[in-house]
């Protein structure tokens, strides 16, 4: 990846975070209910369809608008467990949760963020259906603070508090089904002004938000609690949003992907605007090509009509060479309007005319397409199968994408993929989405709580990893692994205890745990209580830490089964020096010839042998000296001898 700061200073990157948290409360923000996932049992269902409305302002949000245009039909599973009437929306919300207010307002002093005197909760309209409400409850809680990071501190503009939506579990061309354990779950929102300047910068600064969320001890961790949206543009550019970005190592790839897709839509502008093209010339004349293919040997177009369905076709006019431009790796300027009509008309996909001859359509049948259409050879075509009605839509929705490459960047909300490229999404809301809830009471911010909550915070994270580095003698690699694992309160404990072994302690509870990870064992099933166990064997010599990854491995697979049975089972019980000289008495008598003719050099083919038979049973360090020290007197008494 390209870092070079003059690079992205050239292309004027901008970058904002958004850090979403869910937090670790026993209640939902507006009601009563658990923030518990429900996985089985028997879920309840409504259904429900959801429409915008204009603003006080009279505007109705074009976000929102998108949303309702898919027609989707919302089902709702309803777990009894974690979900009321609130979530339904057949109750008032109650007041705010005061223990996720009083988290909020911990993470915003460590951010050095300023609390407002008084929190308002707003409505925010959301009908992608994951709100039943169709809007989400927001509040904002303190304004500026900054994060540190070494190209310079970066600007803090709003920390929000807000509720979690629902859970999708499935979707289809007309449906979305979702599960409302989720809703309500309160979540912290941290965004950053957008002073970001390059990719690397954008992964530090996520980072260092997400170890002060974590220093709290009061946020959910696992997949899907907290994720990040970034906001990116360039100069002459636009700012589009990017959602839902977990993997932290994915961020500056995500941003220079980004970066280059803006560069190569500004290209595809100056090159629309070199050929004379104009908004007006792209019209959506959607035009019926069935007939012209009825002989095609297109499997595709074969298997449409025998549904019932048909091939329609638009024409883009001088827009040869243009869909088939990358603009992402494997993704094509072709992509950008495929993603619209899919979602907008609900089809598989488009055929563009720069990837043709192919799915099966022949050079014969371009040229048969072309004539009927009246194809010039600057022009391209968009060719859709299926129904009509979904057909139309979705060329429309291409047409529309054709117009807005002439101004070159869209403003638009995207999602981010596995490999760090991006797909569209909707458009990006506006301002008219925002407007008071007026079934909260506002809530005063006073001194004595502020007070109260400085009274507690936690230690800044990059404090706990200079008094690891210091006190511990830890690398700052391995602090930081030991800050990240959150295990840090479990390794200040055993730590307290043996003090000796801290890398010993760090190093298993962090690369250890991870690396049975990455095999695919169940690291959930090692207690904390397993592994002070661990060290308290070691500590009184009845095991050695060479067995801790295969005494863990094993507890990982049969949970039940206690520290000092899964030892005795492995047979990496400890043994006592003088069972260990024992051994090495023996080794060395059996090597007697070797030890005369190679000296103090027979000691890696001791160390071998005695190694394979108390590997895992005492500490490897001792087993070394013992060899050494009884060679060394064995040599000397054949010396004398």
């Amino acid at each position: 990846m390209n870092e070079n700061l003059n690079y992205y200073e050239k292309v004027g990157l901008k970058v904002g975070l958004e850090v979403h948290q869910q937090i670790n409360t026993k209640q939902k923000l507006f009601c009563k209910c658990p923030t518990i996932m429900v996985e089985n049992g028997n879920f309840k269902t409504i259904k429900r369809f959801l429409r915008p409305s204009k603003s006080e302002l009279g505007e109705v949000d074009p976000a929102a608008l998108f949303e309702y245009m898919k027609h989707k039909e919302y089902i709702y599973e309803i777990p009894e467990e974690a979900s009321c009437l609130v979530e339904l929306d057949e109750e008032p919300p109650h007041e705010l949760n005061q223990e996720a207010l009083e988290v909020a307002l911990m993470v915003a002093l460590m951010l050095k963020s300023n609390p407002v005197d008084e929190v308002h909760v707003m409505r925010k309209v959301v009908i992608d259906g994951s709100n039943t409400t169709g809007f989400q409850r927001t509040a904002i809680i303190a304004m500026g603070g900054y994060v540190n990071d070494e190209e310079g501190n970066v600007e803090i503009k709003t920390l929000c508090l807000e509720e979690e939506a629902a859970r999708k579990i499935a979707e289809t061309e007309d449906k979305v089904i979702y599960r409302l354990d989720r809703l309500g779950i309160p979540l912290i929102e941290i965004a950053t002004a957008p002073t970001i300047k390059t990719p690397q910068q954008a992964r530090r600064v996520a980072l260092r938000i997400g170890r002060i969320l974590r220093a709290t001890g009061m946020v959910k961790r696992g997949l899907g609690t907290i994720r990040q949206d970034l906001n990116i543009s360039i100069s002459n550019g636009a700012r589009v949003e990017i959602k839902g970005v977990q993997d932290l190592n994915l961020i500056p790839k995500i941003v220079e992907y980004e970066v280059q897709r803006q560069l190569k839509l500004l290209e595809i502008r100056d090159e629309l605007i070199r050929r004379g093209v104009k908004a007006e010339e792209l019209e959506s004349q959607i035009i019926d090509i069935t007939e012209i293919l009825k002989e095609s040997k297109s499997k595709l177009i074969r298997k449409t009509v025998m549904e019932g369905g048909g091939v329609y076709a638009v024409k883009l006019r001088k827009f040869k060479g243009l869909l088939g431009m990358e603009i992402q790796p494997n993704r094509r300027f072709g992509t950008e309007l495929s993603e619209r009509a899919k979602l907008m008309g609900g089809v598989e996909g488009i055929i563009h005319s720069d990837e043709l001859p192919g799915y099966g359509i022949s050079q014969e049948d371009l040229n048969k397409i072309m004539k009927y259409m009246d194809v010039k050879d600057e022009d391209a075509i968009v060719i859709v199968c299926g129904k009509y009605e979904n057909c139309k839509r979705a060329l429309e929705a291409v047409v529309q994408r054709a117009r807005e490459a002439l101004i070159g960047v869209p403003e638009e909300t995207r999602a981010a993929n596995d490999d760090g490229t991006t797909r569209y999404s909707r458009p990006m809301p506006g301002a008219a989405r925002m407007y008071p809830e007026t079934d909260i009471r506002p809530i005063p911010i006073t001194e004595d709580i502020l007070n109260k909550i400085k009274s507690k915070l936690p230690e800044d994270p990059e404090e706990t990893i200079r008094r690891y580095i210091v006190k511990y003698g830890l690398s700052r690699k391995l602090a930081e692994e030991l800050i990240d694992s959150d295990r840090g309160k479990l390794f200040e404990e055993i730590v307290a205890k043996w003090s000796e072994n801290a890398t010993l302690i760090a190093s298993t509870i962090t690369y250890t745990i991870n690396s049975l990870k990455n095999k695919g064992l169940p690291v959930e099933n090692i207690k904390e209580e397993s592994l002070k166990k661990i060290f308290d064997l070691i500590s009184r010599g009845e095991m050695a830490k060479e067995a801790i990854p295969e005494v863990l491995e094993y507890i990982t697979v049969n949970p039940n089964v206690d520290v000092e049975e899964a030892v005795k089972i492995l047979g990496k019980g400890g043994i006592s020096i003088e069972e260990l000289e024992k051994i090495v008495r023996e080794e060395i008598d059996k090597a007697k010839d070797v030890i005369r003719e190679r000296g103090m050099k027979a000691m890696g083919l001791l160390m071998g042998r005695i190694m394979g038979i108390v590997r895992g049973r005492i500490d490897g360090k001792i087993v070394n000296e013992t060899v050494k020290r009884m060679l060394e007197e064995e040599l000397k008494s054949l010396k004398q001898s």
